[in-house]
């Protein structure tokens, strides 16, 4: 559930105003592109190209880059059409930049911020875009925007739905307004049955379980030239990753490191914070550990922590790691990344206890044999111990890893069927 429909859940607004303001407040952090924040008031940043164009709505990076391959899919389905893909933060943004472009379809693919949920913003936005069709990916379920969106008649579907216990406890205690919400949606497309049932319990009618996008993503990239380089000069060293960590993970990364470089000489632990911003402070977290961090350009020590505070390089890192941890749930409230990532390009996996966000990921690769759930750090320097001791043992969870993600091949393009089919439908309708 988004921050801000928390405050709708809890029968709160903001006002207009008071989101300009927050909005420069972010921008003077970073959060935000100042020459683009006129995008999250509703204001284009370019022209609506001419006939068809489906709207997806992402919320970050993760949510972003799982929509690529159903990207590649309407491309390839529409041929004449495009595609207006929002978010809601500078590092998507980035993300996108590069990755568009890289994967042929810049020239198809717009990218927008998308307006607060003000219905000024969100009018003047679909006034502009006019699409034929929309997704929100995952529990991006904003109430002025749906209810703008039914207005028009604008075809509306919730795509790799998910809503965790949490957002669901949230929602109802809103109940009139989740049940106007969600019955103005078309399809709803769950991850799992388990989110099925949370939101036909709030009013969602017509759900389907058709997996998990992120099951069907493509590999992170990488510049292969880096990685034959680095593979080559970390040839025959132990190396394992602690992967998009937050706070308290860096510190358990370099306990585990400590523990374990006396059993295992040229030991190389990679640190690969989810906010690259934040390389200086973990490096100030060695205590005595040689550090080296990517964004000064330098490579990493003989023994010790190299810390990757660089963006879009984590397919670099999983490749060149023999094990790896993913970040954001060693400690409470946790939430987790992505265990998906690692398991797509063959690295054995862990993650801690408090994988909520990502709980049916983490299910279907715990089952196969490609995640191990560690309680605590000591949990993890045993795992991590005995990945890098046993490469029989590891090889086994990466092979399961790799097995586990290949099931959802096809979705991506039952995903765009079913997008274009919405859009087909509103056409029949305006005709």
């Amino acid at each position: 559930m988004n921050a801000l429909a928390h405050l709708w859940a809890g029968g709160m607004t903001v006002a207009a105003p008071g989101l300009r303001l927050l909005l420069h407040r972010r921008a003077r952090r970073g959060k935000e592109l100042p020459a683009r924040l006129a995008e999250r008031r509703g204001i284009p940043g370019r022209a609506r190209p001419p006939g068809l164009l489906i709207w997806l709505h992402a919320a970050s990076v993760g949510e972003a880059l799982s929509l690529l391959d159903v990207l590649a899919c309407l491309a390839t389905r529409a041929p004449d059409g495009h595609v207006l893909l929002s978010t809601g933060t500078v590092t998507s943004a980035a993300l996108l930049a590069e990755r568009l472009p890289a994967i042929g379809l810049a020239d198809r693919v717009i990218h927008q911020f998308a307006p607060l949920d003000v219905p000024r913003w969100v009018a003047r936005f679909l006034d502009h875009w006019r699409p034929d069709a929309a997704g929100l990916v995952e529990s991006e379920l904003w109430p002025n925007l749906i209810a703008a969106c039914r207005r028009r008649g604008i075809p509306l579907a919730l795509v790799n739905a998910r809503l965790s216990p949490r957002s669901h406890a949230a929602w109802r205690r809103v109940p009139g307004l989740a049940r106007a919400m969600l019955a103005a949606l078309g399809p709803v497309l769950a991850q799992s049955a388990a989110d099925a049932d949370r939101l036909r319990t709030l009013g969602a009618r017509d759900v389907r379980v058709l997996g998990n996008l992120k099951f069907a993503a493509a590999p992170l990239p990488v510049a292969e030239a880096e990685l034959s380089h680095w593979r080559a000069v970390l040839a025959g060293r132990p190396v394992w990753l602690a992967a998009s960590t937050h706070p308290g993970e860096e510190e358990a990364a370099f306990q585990v490191h400590r523990a374990l470089a006396p059993r295992f000489p040229g030991l190389l632990s990679i640190i690969v914070p989810r906010h690259p911003e934040r390389g200086a402070a973990i490096a100030r977290l060695a205590g005595g550990i040689p550090v080296a961090r990517r964004a000064e350009g330098a490579a990493p020590p003989a023994e010790g922590v190299w810390i990757g505070d660089t963006l879009g390089e984590l397919g670099l890192f999983y490749r060149l790691a023999q094990a790896a941890f993913i970040g954001r749930s060693l400690f409470p409230p946790g939430g987790g990344q992505n265990p998906l990532e690692a398991a797509r390009l063959g690295c054995a996996a862990a993650a801690g206890p408090f994988m909520d966000n990502f709980q049916e990921a983490a299910t279907v690769l715990r089952r196969a044999g490609g995640l191990r759930l560690v309680d605590d750090v000591d949990a993890l320097t045993k795992w991590v111990g005995d990945m890098l001791g046993d490469p029989v043992r590891r090889d086994d969870m990466a092979m399961a890893g790799r097995a586990a993600c290949a099931a959802a091949t096809d979705l991506p393009d039952r995903v765009a069927e079913m997008l274009l089919s919405l859009a087909g439908s509103a056409t029949g309708r305006a005709a």
